[in-house]
């Protein structure tokens, strides 16, 4: 199952951004997959975070831009997929472990949450991903 990262979203939401076509490719791609596909719940937030800054490249969306945006990926097959609750131990346990810093706290999040609801592969352009282990990440632009 493949996992959708914040940037693939941001790209396929902001019409005026360079990867913007072939993030939408991606998606569209990921819709076909027969093991289905989905977006962990921290990366609509943090999604909805960059989308509607005020100083957002070539002005914020409204929030109902944004939510009407996440609606047609939920309608085109998207899993959303939430935390479980236990899920903060083994989060901090490993970011201890990894070592992992600031912001990237937020990445290993994503590929938990994501990894926990069954996805094999995680979709980002960022090359830096802080993935758990045994979550593949894969650069589909």
């Amino acid at each position: 199952m493949i996992a959708i990262d914040t940037n693939l979203l941001v790209y396929a939401h902001r019409s005026g951004v360079p990867e913007s076509a072939a993030a939408r490719q991606a998606i569209e791609k990921a819709c076909l997959d027969p093991h289905g596909w989905g977006i962990a719940l921290p990366s609509l937030g943090e999604f909805w975070a960059i989308v509607t800054h005020p100083a957002a490249q070539g002005g914020p969306s409204s929030g109902r831009q944004a939510a009407a945006f996440v609606a047609a990926l939920s309608e085109a097959g998207a899993r959303i997929w939430a935390p479980s609750d236990g899920l903060w131990r083994r989060l901090l346990a490993l970011a201890a472990e990894r070592k992992i810093h600031g912001a990237r706290i937020f990445d290993l999040q994503i590929g938990l949450t994501a990894q926990e609801k069954g996805a094999t592969e995680i979709w980002t352009h960022d090359r830096g991903f802080a993935a758990p282990p045994g979550l593949r990440v894969v650069d589909p632009l």
